[in-house]
Parts: C-alpha cells; sequence; structure tokens
C-alpha cells in the first residue's frame, strides 16, 4: 500500500500545469496519471460550510450549557454534583467563546469584516 502511494504521488508531480487531459495522455499516460477529481473551492463554499460547522458547534454548546443548568438545578445542593454542573457550564461556556473567536477569525481571513 505504501509503495501504491509513492507511486500515485510521483505521478501527480510529474503531472505539468493547466494541461487538459488529451495533452496529457499525449505526453506519458504513465508518467501523468492524475485521476484525483479537480475540485474547485471558493470562498462562498468555504464559508457556507464552516458557517454550518461553527452553528452546529453552538448548537451543541448551548444544549450542554442548558443541560448542566438543569443539573446544577436538579443537585440539591449536593457540593460534587454542583460542581460537576458549574465545570460543564464553563467548559461550554470556553468552547462558545473559542467558536466566536474561531468564526471571526475566519470572516477576516475570507475578507467579510
Amino acid at each position: 500500500m505504501y509503495n501504491y502511494l509513492l507511486v500515485r504521488f510521483a505521478q501527480l508531480t510529474n503531472c505539468p500545469d493547466g494541461l487538459s487531459e488529451a495533452d496529457r495522455a499525449a505526453i506519458n499516460s504513465t508518467k501523468c496519471n492524475s485521476t484525483l477529481p479537480q475540485i474547485n473551492a471558493d470562498d462562498a463554499s468555504l464559508q457556507t460550510i464552516l458557517t454550518l460547522v461553527f452553528g452546529t458547534i453552538t448548537a451543541i454548546a448551548v444544549l450542554i450549557i442548558v443541560i448542566q443548568g438543569i443539573r446544577y438545578v436538579m443537585s440539591y445542593g449536593e457540593p460534587e454534583k454542583t460542581a460537576q454542573a458549574r465545570k460543564g457550564i464553563i467548559y461550554a461556556a470556553a468552547g462558545l467563546i473559542v467558536v466566536f473567536f474561531a468564526d471571526i477569525i475566519v470572516a477576516f481571513v475570507l475578507g467579510r469584516l
């Protein structure tokens, strides 16, 4: 398997950029064998994917905060359960802050800000 991957990567590095499939076949089909799909990712598709990812993570963090809040209320003053619920709320809030700043950084890099 390792040798197969080495051969495939060597073939990809030998392929000149900007050639059509007919030109690549004319050069040498064994030397330039690129079967990897060409993916054109632009800023809009990246923004859509990251919005979905950040939104999902935010929803999960809010759900965790709600669940931990219920656990905190239902602990009835038991110090161990109260401490666990408090830690869960703090960790989920920290996760929300990280997601918020990650979204800002991505927006800055993509030029939305």
